[in-house]
């Protein structure tokens, strides 16, 4: 199975596929596909990573994730419980061309339009039971949900989940290779890595993999870590009050105080001690 692109398992003439995750971690390899992919988190948490920006997810989201939109879930590893998303995939034109053109359809378009960039939607009580009902419905039914589901989305407030979109579709060897230095990044950010270790990671020179990485996400490899390591620190902040922020950094990759003080706060914009005080309230 290719890493990127990664193909949706669907029936021939079916334009709309449900899939129902039910494991300890969701699909976690750097990836993408052509359908535009509609998922309501039943249970667990951890990251997401869509496109540049890294993300955080739980219990209750409802997420929307563009057409070939590179992205990757992360469970968390420290929670024991099973993950399970229920998930629409479907084409904006799997239903012939000019459908969602339709003046009937109008409303909708600010849907797609926010899937460029992705989306994220808090717990919705609306949108959950539409979720809850696709499992027993018929295909037609899961078709007449999904235009609910889209009206609701595109009518509810939401948050982007990605501020830079590569505008190129990633080939076979680039999605390999990207999906090989996400991997590597997620599993070891608590760790030291260099440039070095990375690049070799990525089979290319330091030179080349800091212009390939810039290139594809608008960031620097090492901002791009540091926001990983800060995720992981934010969610230790409040989770793991019996740990020290000394030792909160530590966990997180950082090798001194000062410095994560420092990108925190670029991240953040607010420091360690601050920001577990105000989240707890």
């Amino acid at each position: 199975m290719k890493v990127l692109p990664f193909k949706i398992p669907k029936p021939e003439h079916h334009a709309l596929v449900y899939q129902e995750d039910h494991e300890l971690v969701f699909y976690d390899k750097f990836h993408q596909h052509e359908e535009i992919q509609v998922s309501y988190i039943a249970e667990g948490e951890g990251t997401l990573i869509v496109g540049d920006t890294i993300n955080d997810y739980e219990t209750g989201d409802i997420l929307a994730i563009g057409g070939n939109l590179p992205h990757v879930f992360k469970s968390d590893p420290t929670k024991k419980v099973t993950s399970h998303m229920l998930t629409l995939f479907f084409t904006k034109d799997g239903f012939g061309d000019n459908f969602f053109e339709l003046e009937e359809l109008k409303e909708l378009r600010s849907f797609f339009k926010k899937t460029e960039n992705g989306f994220k939607i808090a717990a919705n009580n609306n949108l959950k039971d539409l979720f809850l009902k696709l499992k027993g419905s018929s295909r037609l039914q899961r078709f007449i949900i999904l235009l609910e589901l889209l009206k609701l989305l595109s009518k509810s407030k939401s948050k982007p989940l990605s501020s830079f979109i590569y505008e190129k579709q990633y080939t076979d060897i680039e999605g390999k290779r990207m999906s090989a230095v996400m991997e590597y990044t997620m599993n070891n950010y608590h760790k030291n890595i260099s440039l070095d270790t990375i690049a070799t990671v990525a089979a290319m020179t330091k030179n080349a993999f800091c212009k390939y990485f810039k290139k594809r996400t608008n960031k620097t490899y090492f901002r791009f870590l540091n926001e990983l390591r800060v995720e992981n620190a934010s969610k230790l902040l409040l989770s793991n009050t019996d740990l020290s922020i000394a030792e909160i950094a530590d966990k997180s990759g950082f090798n001194n105080i000062s410095n994560f003080n420092r990108q925190f706060k670029s991240v953040k914009q607010i420091v360690p001690s601050e920001y577990r005080k105000i989240k707890a309230i």
